[in-house]
């Protein structure tokens, strides 16, 4: 290495070092310095923002040289962190893991995937090793039917507000319907995921339902859908009477969907924060050293099973 080669590197990690380091690069300083011009410390730089552009999906941590025009210098801007943390990625896949919500291949090409593109390359084998012996024994789903890309189709209908027609396989007594429906949000719950839609308004079905006409949508398992067909025709719903999920999620147990309705009982469990979180609309309306007196708003009859579940701990009022 010659010495003109040997002194620039020396130069540009003395300058890199200085920008790690919080201080403000003035050229025309920095160009005093090492006995230079001042294009030489703007290609210097120039350098140091490639050297950082690519080590950025190495490591995760997105940082550029920036100009600041206040100060008349150049500084490092901590951009963002491109990468999750380990503890992140780890809990994310945690969660997957216990989903239970996709076949053994699903699961499997979600997981390598996740840890390849959003940990650092350097975590990549100790994540791995924390989640090895967890995904060998994941327990898919008894249906055992891959379902992604029909939600995908289902995702893009709800953007598109298209109608879509479905040949479902009903749970309590296995019949095959066909619906045209207007989806209108897809949801997870306890294993499975699920499109909430309204029934198109001259569906013959609706005279089957226990509310003939439900101004909130019923709920399908996606990987009970036989058959998905998105249609040519759209919907509308107006603003005023747009379906809030989030709203909806906060009322409904098990994704039994149904009447709107009240329910009071007396709490008498170890853990009153467990029901809260179980019923993000409940109330404490009283408390006594032998429990809460609780009222939440829910819909249908998922609430009951989630009561009967509780035993003694719990008594309706």
């Amino acid at each position: 290495m010659d010495k003109l080669s040997h002194s620039k590197i020396t130069r540009i990690l003395d300058i890199y070092g200085k920008l790690n380091n919080g201080h403000l690069i003035i050229k025309a300083e920095e160009a005093k310095r090492y006995g230079v011009n001042e294009r030489s410390i703007q290609r210097d730089i120039d350098d140091i923002r490639n050297y950082l552009s690519d080590i950025a999906l190495e490591h995760g941590n997105v940082n550029s040289v920036i100009y600041d025009r206040e100060k008349k210098g150049y500084r490092l801007d901590h951009v963002y962190t491109m990468k999750l943390t380990n503890s992140e990625i780890l809990a994310i896949c945690k969660i997957i893991l216990d989903s239970r919500a996709f076949t053994k291949s699903e699961m499997k090409s979600i997981l390598n995937r996740l840890v390849d593109c959003c940990a650092p390359q350097t975590n990549h084998k100790l994540v791995s090793e924390l989640i090895k012996n967890e995904e060998f024994h994941y327990v898919e789903p008894r249906h055992k039917k891959p379902f992604i890309d029909t939600m995908w189709e289902i995702g893009l209908a709800i953007q598109k507000h298209s109608y879509i027609e479905i040949l479902y396989e009903r749970l309590k007594d296995r019949k095959k319907v066909t619906r045209k429906l207007k989806p209108v949000s897809i949801m997870f719950s306890e294993y499975y995921f699920y499109v909430t839609a309204f029934l198109d308004d001259e569906d013959e079905s609706r005279k089957d339902f226990d509310i003939i006409n439900d101004s909130f949508p019923t709920v399908y398992r996606i990987d009970r859908i036989q058959r998905l067909r998105t249609l040519d025709e759209k919907f509308n719903i107006p603003y005023s009477n747009r379906f809030e999920e989030g709203e909806f999620r906060k009322r409904v147990q098990f994704m039994y969907a149904g009447k709107l309705q009240k329910v009071k009982f007396k709490y008498m469990g170890p853990d009153i924060d467990a029901v809260l979180d179980r019923l993000p609309t409940a109330e404490i309306l009283d408390e006594d050293k032998e429990g809460y007196i609780i009222e939440a708003e829910v819909f249908g009859k998922g609430i009951a099973m989630w009561i009967r579940s509780q035993g003694e701990y719990i008594c309706m009022l």
